[in-house]
């Protein structure tokens, strides 16, 4: 008999609600969270029914609030799973803050770790990341409606990021930040839309208090804007895997069926860590409920639609 029915790793919306959907059901559910969340610089977020503008900080707090009152789900913060191998009744854990680690074995694992995040490196970004620049359009970009916003990035698919946020306001300014990521055809076509692009490198954001004011690039110029988007790297942090191989995708995000399922019998992913889509926490907790009812259907060996 396993420790656990299933292993959780990862303690934002998506491993979460997971929990709360598989302690309904009976399940043995032990959630891993490493408690360092790739939304922590964010003040607010947004497009969460029923909490739209709270922080999300505070919906994992009601979240865990609500998954106490299950004792058949244990969470254990700032945790991390240091291994997982597979054996013939599931799966095998380390966890632990450090070496050597507790070992402990889950039928099937539910990986909901996210993404890790690489800003462009350019000075000061930080201090206003989260509160006046921002990832996701989707989630930020209304309460910068119609604004003078910037879109600072790096990534080949800047010319779409910027024709997304253009979307919300008619004056966009897209900083490569020196890079030759934008194509001249696609530059052109930006500026057909009214988007203005800098190529020069950024030599410093302008502004007090985590509220942007200006970019400032190398060869002098100052550009004036209220507010903006970041365009990061993301990467899935799977090294713990030890030697389990689960199928990817070109950009390193677990391939999974539509049910969360991976190329690993037992294994399932559910949020950012599989092949994405919006990167919002309503996505997110409804991608874990999806996966948690498909683990439990599994366990039991039906095929239902509901």
């Amino acid at each position: 008999m396993t420790d656990y029915d299933v292993l959780v790793v990862g303690g934002g919306p998506a491993g979460l609600s997971a929990a709360l959907n598989l302690g309904r059901s009976l399940a043995r559910v032990l959630v891993v969270d490493a408690d360092r969340p790739r939304n922590a610089a964010t003040l607010n977020s947004h497009g969460f029914l029923t909490r739209d503008g709270v922080p999300p900080f505070e919906l994992r707090r009601i979240a865990r609030e609500e998954l106490a009152a299950y004792s058949n789900v244990e969470i254990r913060s700032r945790v991390r799973v240091g291994g997982l191998t597979t054996t013939d009744a599931g799966f095998t854990a380390g966890i632990g803050r450090r070496e050597p680690f507790e070992h402990v074995t889950a039928r099937s694992v539910l990986l909901a770790t996210g993404l890790r995040e690489t800003l462009p490196d350019v000075p000061n970004l930080r201090g206003f990341y989260g509160m006046s620049l921002f990832s996701c359009a989707a989630c930020d970009a209304w309460e910068l409606r119609g604004r003078s916003l910037a879109l600072i990035g790096e990534s080949a698919d800047l010319a779409d990021r910027a024709r997304l946020i253009a979307h919300w306001t008619p004056r966009l300014t897209v900083f490569t930040n020196g890079s030759d990521t934008l194509s001249t055809a696609e530059e052109a076509e930006l500026a057909a839309a009214g988007a203005t692009v800098v190529r020069s490198p950024i030599a410093e954001l302008i502004g007090e208090r985590g509220r942007i004011e200006a970019v400032r690039t190398v060869d002098g110029d100052e550009h004036a804007i209220d507010g903006g988007f970041v365009r990061p790297e993301w990467e899935a942090d799977l090294s713990f895997l030890d030697g389990i191989l689960p199928e990817r995708d070109a950009y390193g995000h677990l391939v999974t069926d539509r049910s969360g399922r991976t190329s690993i019998r037992g294994l399932y992913a559910a949020g950012d860590v599989a092949a994405p889509g919006p990167q919002q926490l309503i996505v997110a907790a409804g991608a874990g409920a999806r996966v948690a009812a498909v683990i439990t259907h599994d366990a039991i060996g039906v095929a239902t639609a509901h």
